[in-house]
């Protein structure tokens, strides 16, 4: 899966020509689910009506040669019900449903809030998303084994950093349920522990790369998963020099993409990084030298 960044015109607005062209582009490389308006997609600086129209756009473009996923999270359990319903109906395939931020509810209201959410939208697969390092609350795998048992909670986007609570996640639930990382180097490790793929911000440069990684890990071929994992290993540190997605702005724009700047409070991306990020490309000839 990944999670794609929206991009801006000059004038600050998004730039929907840019996002079929992008959408397009991922479905053929590597891409078999698109996540929209996640946390690389900027979705705090996105208006509800641009969000709609992102996945309206998006599923479109993508039509049947993806799937594609809604960031309808919320803090407010109401917004997210009324975002995840309108998503629905616009036929998309899943919403992703982050950890409500800054209010930090203890475990029982974060159960509360994502049992309401998938009673108001059953049609709906829903993937939780767990990172306590933007939400200041950690979802822990009891709860998630909890959540595991409503029918339509079928994943969830694990971005703690804690292998351990990858593991305790998944012995305490069902094979059924999925468990996607929530950060590109750890997706083998991951994999190790029973994880079935990753939510990606670097798939917007190598996804036919990551894909290959992950089927290499699944046919058995681990050294050969683990020879690309080492290679790629550079670049994943290097989109994380600073907050994401400053660096992959950057890194599409090296690449010949025009997305943007970053919204405010969001900034662009400083020349050191840049340059170490164009390093980076260069020996892995995503651009030449």
């Amino acid at each position: 899966m990944t999670a794609m960044i929206v991009p801006f015109a000059e004038d600050g607005s998004v730039n929907y020509a840019i996002v079929e062209q992008l959408t397009d582009y991922l479905v053929t490389h590597g891409t078999d689910t698109v996540v929209v308006c996640g946390t690389t997609g900027e979705s705090p600086t996105l208006t509800w009506e641009e969000e709609y129209e992102l996945f309206r756009v998006v599923k479109q473009t993508a039509a049947d040669r993806a799937k594609v996923m809604a960031g309808t999270g919320s803090n407010s359990t109401r917004e997210a019900i009324a975002a995840t319903q309108k998503a629905a109906k616009l036929g998309l395939d899943g919403s992703l449903q982050v950890v409500p931020y800054y209010n930090k509810p203890p475990q029982e209201g974060l159960a509360a809030h994502f049992r309401e959410i998938a009673a108001a939208v059953p049609e709906l697969p829903l993937m939780l998303y767990n990172i306590p390092g933007r939400t200041g609350q950690n979802l822990l795998p009891e709860t998630v084994a909890q959540l595991a048992e409503v029918n339509n909670i079928v994943a969830i986007k694990e971005a703690s950093g804690n292998l351990d609570q990858v593991s305790t996640v998944r012995r305490l639930t069902p094979p059924t349920f999925k468990i996607y990382s929530g950060d590109d180097s750890l997706t083998l490790p991951m994999l190790a522990v029973g994880a079935s793929g990753v939510v990606s911000v670097a798939s917007h440069l190598v996804g036919d790369r990551l894909q290959s990684m992950i089927r290499s890990f699944e046919a058995g071929r681990v050294a050969d998963a683990l020879t690309e994992h080492l290679a790629l290993l550079p670049l994943f540190k290097a989109l994380f020099l600073t907050t994401n997605p400053i660096p992959l702005k950057a890194a599409l724009e090296l690449s010949g993409w025009s997305v943007g700047k970053p919204r405010s409070p969001l900034v662009p991306c400083p020349d050191a990084i840049r340059q170490d990020l164009k390093q980076v490309m260069i020996e892995l000839s995503l651009i030449p030298a």
